[in-house]
């Protein structure tokens, strides 16, 4: 991959190095003003050489083109089955890599944080200045567009936000996958503190269109939907709750809602109100501002930030039995298979990732993890894992043939250190981009690369905060 390689230039750096920046939360304590967190985030990306990654399935006439671009109008049902490097080619340019870490006290709120773009344009990676209040304008944030990577050098020819044809980066967002079922939970629970629906309350799900992705009429309460939808990513649940949304006309209004708070690219746009399907690319968000979502659901005191309205902005935006509740559901993901990889405890391949504990509600009596949802049981027995865990890991994470996310957030176990943070990626290497060598068969979904990146970012994070 030196043609890759080549392309990182002297220029990159010097950009890279006038755009860092640290900042000075409100109230906040201790913080990081000199940028080290943003500095390590961007070293380690360029150290893990994401561009040596293999493309299984590159487009290599103009009608594959035309079909990627047919499929970013509709994503099917499920993403293609993880594939291995056999046949595969070198990917043809550096991938998308959207990453933010923001490093908490004990009180939850904000004490440093570092956002990094890597990019076909940004080859070595570049640092996102962001102000006191979490927020930039540095970006222009530009719609995912699948034949685009490819054809288009990954422009991205679609603003997220409007107003940005003069930032200093043009960065297109990778899809988000399910973790837009991060952006559906808090509207849903809005809802529940407004008293116009209860957890309890029974929803029949009455598509009127079908749809392969979304599977047929049934009823459920909101909190059994909420919960297949986060814990294991259920599709047909989050269907119907986004339905649910549409049927209240509630999805302006949620997206209206992100924009109040200052999270303005957090857009849950497309989606068809006839079943709750139709996951296509006008679907955004960024690391940044879902790292600043997952900040309120934590619950921090006080004002967290201020939005460039001048909003003042707090965890109260849910109320406490909506944040515990939703938290209580990231705390029990079953797909720990991106950032963080105990599912495959004691595996040579892949590598290990954050060192959480693995939820014991998925843990059979051998120790192994299944996912009756996800119809995937793993093998692995996780309780040495979960012997020498040091942190909990409360996330939601995303996958497609294009597109690996998770998000979520850390929290020491009692005796392992103080650190606490959340961490949020987004990236375009789904399933479709491997590892060289990468050994046959198995369940693997990602490069483990991803899963070395949340390594090392815990393994820093544990330094900061022994």
């Amino acid at each position: 991959m030196t043609t890759t390689r080549s392309r990182r230039s002297i220029a990159g750096l010097t950009t890279a190095a006038v755009l860092l920046s640290g900042f000075l939360t409100p109230e906040a304590v201790a913080a990081d003003t000199g940028g080290a967190l943003a500095h390590h985030l961007r070293r380690t990306l360029d150290r893990l050489r994401f561009e040596q990654v293999l493309d299984t399935d590159p487009p290599t006439s103009p009608a594959r083109l035309d079909a990627l671009r047919r499929r970013g109008a509709g994503k099917p049902a499920a993403a293609p089955p993880p594939r291995d490097s056999r046949g595969a080619a070198p990917i043809t340019q550096q991938p998308q890599i959207d990453l933010t870490v923001i490093e908490l006290n004990a009180a939850g709120r904000p004490v440093s944080s570092g956002t990094v773009l890597m990019s076909p344009h940004h080859p070595d990676g570049v640092i996102v200045p962001v102000d006191r209040d979490l927020h930039t304008t540095a970006v222009r944030w530009r719609q995912w567009d699948d034949a685009g990577w490819y054809a288009d050098h990954a422009q991205g020819t679609i603003d997220v936000v409007p107003g940005r044809e003069h930032a200093p980066i043009d960065f297109m967002s990778p899809y988000p996958a399910s973790v837009l079922k991060l952006m559906v939970a808090f509207g849903v629970l809005r809802l529940v503190d407004r008293g116009a629906i209860s957890l309890d309350d029974t929803y029949a799900y009455e598509p009127a269109a079908g749809s392969s992705m979304c599977g047929p009429p049934g009823a459920d309460t909101i909190r059994a939907y909420l919960d297949a939808s986060l814990t294991w990513s259920s599709n047909p649940a989050s269907c119907a709750l986004i339905k649910m949304l549409h049927d209240r006309d509630a999805i302006d209004g949620l997206n209206r809602t992100f924009q109040d708070l200052g999270l303005e690219t957090l857009q849950l746009k497309g989606t068809n109100p006839a079943h709750g399907g139709r996951w296509d690319n006008p679907i955004t968000m960024t690391s940044l501002d879902t790292a600043k979502l997952l900040m309120l659901i934590n619950g921090g005191k006080g004002t967290l930030w201020t939005t460039p309205g001048g909003v003042r902005v707090s965890a109260g935006v849910l109320s406490r039995a909506s944040r515990e509740f939703l938290l209580s559901r990231l705390r029990d993901q079953a797909m720990n298979v991106t950032l963080s990889t105990t599912n495959w405890c004691g595996a040579a391949y892949p590598a290990q990732g954050i060192p959480q504990r693995t939820p014991p509600r998925w843990t059979g009596a051998d120790g192994s993890v299944t996912v009756p949802g996800q119809d995937v049981a793993y093998g692995h027995d996780v309780r040495p894992c979960d012997r020498a865990a040091e942190v909990t890991f409360a996330h939601k994470n995303g996958w497609w043939s294009n597109a690996a996310a998770d998000a979520g957030i850390v929290r020491a176990l009692p005796g392992k250190g103080g650190r606490s943070y959340v961490v949020a990626l987004f990236s375009n290497l789904g399933s479709q981009y491997v590892d060289p060598g990468r050994p046959p068969g198995g369940d693997v979904w990602f490069t483990e690369r991803l899963a070395r990146l949340g390594q090392a970012i815990d393994a820093y994070e544990k330094h900061r905060r022994p």
